[in-house]
């Protein structure tokens, strides 16, 4: 198919500061700011990629290696709720210790310099029971999420306690903490009251005092010592928005709450369709109908779907490559600053007298999310592939920020259904820019295209791009891109990055699937020595270079294949290292946190482990010389287990003595049929499961005390053929009665996790 799109007489955008509201200046001078269109750091666009991790919800001890993984995928931003049932479940005892040490987990933010957003409430949603709102409140003479003396009276504590457990790290005092956010989606989002729910449909109150509502909360966080650079809040779905409060917005293709009302299957969704949200005269398919005009405020996010938890209605294994595809479109569509919910999954605290702290919908303990990292640590296909899209909008963001969206006509109102319209769009300053491509569809699956073409019509010229690209898969193609001197005027190749190995600037780009990676330069350049202007790359390469070559000026171009640049890492800003395992690098070195005591290691350039007593290399005739290819061993540990049946739906597991002997962690697998899983350890649930048909896991490092002690013990809630309650005695019995349970523990193992130290 041919397309065309007009980029001629693209005005630029007016972009201005907004002002004192949305201005903050450390201690040592540094400065966050917003233009109506992007953040600025120090005066520079800065392009902030948001990742949620609820802190509460993790193991202290798990904490760091999360965040530094959360670095380590170039994001810059830690959005957390903090959740006022989880630190005043009774009334007057506050608690911020261990899982819940709210300060410790900032302040290993700022160690590992990434900036936070504090989502302070009072109402969090987030999953909680009754929106983060303690039972306590629900029972006072006064209604929540109203101004009147009562409510305000307890917010007012939270808000001070909050203060003083984060006294001395906001941005204003060289702290990590930039934006706190107050309540959450208010006049748009309730929660179910969880005390009568299951039995009753009581929801608690959703507001509707508006803008003031939100302003006072604003003031009277400020009045407690919440005081960052910025203020923000949830924008979707007509909350309020005040003028002086930053909204924020997201995106989720995967919807189990639909399911409250919705029969059937889940309809594929618009959030894969390009728009212009940083336009006055937007008309979108979507929920997007801010309070004000677009183009007075930022399009940021806080809540992209970095994946989604199952809900009792809704089992489904999330695709992760949704996710970079919902990033993809995102920025585009003219977004400066992605936020993920959740990027970090993680386990809900069980209350002091054994309340669980969720809504009754989703699972009692697991959080996993089926986010980007696991709520135990796993690195996911999603994970991989973000890293290449966060180093390019980190790297680029000053050429990357200020460009307009413009779309082909009709781009807004293509159907989620429709299979065969190319999804493209630009953003540009009529000169150069950026070309986007999506080729995934949520609830759908997008066919391979063979031979695309478009055309992008300039002032001066036309530029034809033909290609094809996997179903599933995006991109974002750069035209008159400034390359130190040297103008790349097309490429079909994603640029991920730039990097000053021994001085000598290298551009590292990837290939799409099913895209073959070309080159066009402006006249006048040499490609490997001889006059041209354009390379073509091998139909499958893992890993090309070529060198190009202006006057004086000489630079390398690297070009990977898209498993290549999802396995790359990008380390001291200078270095890259492909691995399969997650890499974590801090003050002391770096680690490779693997399940493969054998782990096979490549560098850009060659030599960086070389000389090294821990690494052994390998020489590959077949690998190129610009890679280095180094092996990390460990001592191999396999750890059986005893699998019991003792009843229809019940097993335990005994697990042997020291099994963490060694081990960084240690993750229980298990493959089962049935309704619900449920793991206990003498007699406590320690976590569960909505079954999808994908593998249950368990971090096994929580609990390494209590397995010495005591089997754990499985229970399948089976599912039912044919279920019904008999109720025809006559002595008030009641017996539930079924033509078959289904429910089995089909397969156990145990996962090691190994920890090796490379430098």
């Amino acid at each position: 198919m041919e397309y065309h799109l007009s980029l001629e007489d693209v005005k630029a955008k007016t972009i201005y500061p907004l002002g004192e509201d949305f201005k903050g200046s450390s201690k040592d001078g540094e400065e966050i700011s917003f233009t109506n269109y992007y953040m600025l750091k120090n005066g520079r666009p800065f392009f902030g990629i948001s990742g949620e991790f609820h802190f509460s919800r993790m193991s202290a001890a798990r904490w760091e290696d999360e965040l530094i993984k959360m670095k380590m995928c170039g994001i810059n931003v830690v959005a957390t709720y903090l959740f006022w049932i989880h630190h005043e479940e009774e009334e007057g005892t506050f608690d911020f210790s261990g899982n819940k040490n709210l300060r410790r987990f900032v302040e290993l933010c700022a160690k590992h310099g990434l900036y936070v957003i504090l989502r302070v409430g009072p109402f969090d949603h987030g999953e909680v029971r009754n929106g983060g709102i303690p039972d306590w409140m629900y029972g006072k003479p006064f209604e929540v999420r109203k101004m009147n003396d009562g409510f305000l009276y307890y917010t007012r504590r939270l808000y001070s306690r909050v203060a003083r457990e984060v006294s001395g790290l906001f941005f204003k005092d060289n702290g990590p903490i930039i934006g706190v956010q107050i309540d959450n989606e208010y006049m748009h989002s309730s929660a179910p009251w969880e005390l009568t729910s299951g039995v009753s449909n009581e929801w608690v109150f959703v507001g509707d005092e508006g803008n003031e509502y939100m302003l006072c909360l604003k003031a009277l966080a400020a009045e407690c010592g919440l005081i960052p650079a910025f203020y923000t809040c949830t924008g979707w779905g007509g909350a309020a928005t005040p003028d002086s409060m930053m909204p924020l917005w997201g995106g989720y293709a995967f919807r189990p709450w639909i399911f409250y009302s919705h029969s059937g299957e889940h309809p594929a969704t618009e959030e894969y369709v390009y728009q212009d949200f940083h336009n006055n005269g937007v008309v979108c398919t979507n929920d997007f109908k801010p309070q004000y005009k677009p183009e007075e405020r930022p399009y940021a996010c806080c809540e992209m779907g970095g994946g989604m938890t199952c809900c009792y209605y809704y089992r489904f294994q999330f695709p992760f490559k949704s996710v970079d595809a919902m990033a993809n479109i995102k920025i585009a569509s003219g977004c400066n600053f992605l936020g993920y919910y959740m990027f970090q999954g993680g386990s809900n605290p069980v209350g002091r007298h054994g309340i669980f702290m969720n809504e009754g919908q989703v699972p009692k303990i697991s959080y996993d999310y089926q986010a980007a990292l696991g709520e135990f640590g796993q690195i996911r296909e999603s994970y991989r592939r973000l890293k290449n899209l966060h180093y390019f909008a980190a790297e680029y963001a000053d050429e990357l920020c200020g460009l307009r969206t413009v779309l082909p006509e009709g781009a807004s109102d293509i159907d989620p259904k429709d299979m065969q319209t190319l999804r493209f769009a630009v953003r540009t300053d009529g000169k150069r820019g950026f070309l986007f491509i999506n080729n995934y569809q949520d609830h759908a699956r997008m066919p391979d295209r063979g031979r695309e073409q478009i055309t992008l019509h300039l002032d001066s010229e036309e530029l034809t791009y033909t290609f094809g690209i996997a179903g599933d898969e995006n991109a974002i193609l750069p035209f008159h891109f400034n390359m130190d001197g040297i103008e790349l005027v097309q490429a079909t190749a994603q640029l991920i990055t730039e990097i000053m190995p021994d001085g000598e600037r290298t551009y590292v780009f990837f290939a799409p699937e099913g895209m073959r990676a070309t080159f066009i330069f402006e006249n006048g350049v040499a490609i490997n020595g001889e006059t041209a202007n354009s390379y073509v790359c091998g139909e499958n390469p893992e890993a090309e270079r070529f060198f190009v070559e202006k006057g004086e000026k000489r630079l390398s171009v690297l070009v990977l294949s898209r498993r290549m640049a999802d396995s790359m890492f990008l380390i001291s800003g200078e270095r890259l290292v492909f691995t399969d395992a997650a890499l974590l690098e801090d003050e002391k070195g770096l680690r490779l946190e693997t399940t493969s005591p054998l782990n096979e290691v490549m560098t850009y350039p060659a030599d960086v482990f070389a000389g090294m007593k821990r690494a052994a290399r390998r020489n590959d005739p077949a690998l190129p010389a610009f890679l280095g290819c180094y092996q990390f061993e460990t001592k191999e540990r396999k750890i059986s287990t005893a699998v019991n049946q003792v009843g229809r739906n019940r097993y335990t597991i005994v697990l042997p003595g020291q099994f963490m002997k060694g081990l960084k962690d240690a993750r229980l697998q298990m493959d089962y049929s049935g309704d619900i899983g449920n793991a206990f350890i003498d007699g406590r649930l320690i976590h569960d499961n909505f079954c999808n048909g994908g593998t249950w896991e368990i971090g096994l490092k929580d609990f390494t005390e209590d397995l010495a002690d005591y089997p754990m013990t499985i229970y399948i809630t089976p599912l039912k053929e044919g279920a019904r309650v008999n109720v025809e005695s006559a002595m008030a019995a009641r017996n539930e009665e079924a033509k078959a349970y289904i429910g089995e523990l089909k397969k156990v193992e145990v996962q090691p996790v190994y920890e090796i130290s490379i430098v």
